[in-house]
């Protein structure tokens, strides 16, 4: 019963991320057309946007506006779209295959993609900018999500990822890489959710963190596992990238059984995060559950 509740809830979710997504992207008949299209075909129809999921979870806790909270996760999810599609570019992962479609540089080319990226990120800002909150709490929010993404974020984590092919990494040295590169933004989905409903304490803050830690670092993991295990028709996107490209991972370092198994604590740790919440972070402990046992 509550599995089909929650999955009720994300779809629910997810289908109004879509419409929300084209809400605020620019038009495709508005010039440059090309470009706006190329934008759509990146942010829209694809993925399990836990993201906006996370986004909305958090909201929850604090009862948060839903007009706010639908703001805030398509901020986010374009932050998240157009790094995929700077990663799969042949100066980064060289990736043909994204959501189980060619990737944007392979369906239009290489310039137009490099365009969507940048203009996806600062569409992110704008649309986050123009919300209805506080000025204090708005603030907030604009900072959160752009160390997320900066070098301190997203793209130093990538920036680490891309020195370390071939090298041998230690599992403390991987789970800094990760925790930039993938927990940054989940992080920050978090808390742009928790802030759309109030001001945070500090108590509250270290919370969401431990619990943002936990499914960010979980979220890597289980990416590991999944390339390691699945085929590319499953993933939607080239299975095996990693190990072929001679990428430390989890599955490299530890092995299959052991990172497996450190995905699981870090599900239990995300659990003991969200104690004080009590049933109010019900689906953000469904949404830990979804990332650790997620087949795809």
């Amino acid at each position: 019963m509550t599995e089909q509740l929650f999955g009720g809830w994300m779809k629910s979710i997810q289908v109004e991320m879509e419409v929300a997504l084209v809400k605020f992207l620019p038009p495709v008949t508005q010039k440059p057309v090309r470009l706006h299209e190329a934008m759509h075909y990146a942010v829209l129809d694809g993925g399990k946007r836990v993201r906006p999921l996370l986004v909305h979870a958090a909201g929850a806790l604090f009862d948060a506006d839903a007009a706010e909270l639908a703001r805030a996760a398509a901020a986010v999810e374009m932050i998240h779209a157009y790094s995929l599609v700077h990663d799969d570019m042949p100066c980064m992962d060289d990736d043909a295959l994204r959501r189980g479609k060619p990737t944007v540089h392979v369906k239009y080319d290489e310039a137009c993609a490099l365009l969507v990226g940048d203009a996806l990120q600062s569409q992110a800002f704008e649309i986050l900018a123009d919300g209805g909150l506080d000025a204090t709490r708005q603030l907030a929010m604009l900072r959160l999500l752009a160390k997320a993404s900066g070098s301190l974020g997203m793209c130093g984590g990538q920036a680490i990822d891309l020195a370390s092919v071939g090298l041998t990494l230690s599992l403390e040295e991987l789970e800094q890489m990760h925790t930039l590169k993938t927990g940054a933004l989940l992080r920050v989905s978090v808390l742009l959710g928790a802030l759309a409903g109030k001001s945070l304490s500090e108590n509250e803050i270290a919370a969401l963190d431990q619990y943002s830690s936990a499914i960010g670092l979980a979220f890597q993991v289980v990416d590991d596992v999944l390339d390691a295990t699945a085929d590319s028709a499953t993933l939607g996107k080239t299975a095996g990238k990693d190990a072929a490209d001679n990428k430390p991972t989890y599955v490299s370092i530890l092995g299959l059984e052991q990172s497996q198994a450190l995905a699981e604590k870090l599900r239990a740790d995300a659990y003991r995060a969200l104690e004080q919440f009590g049933d109010k972070a019900r689906r953000l402990r469904e949404l830990a559950d979804l990332i650790v046992q997620r087949k795809a």
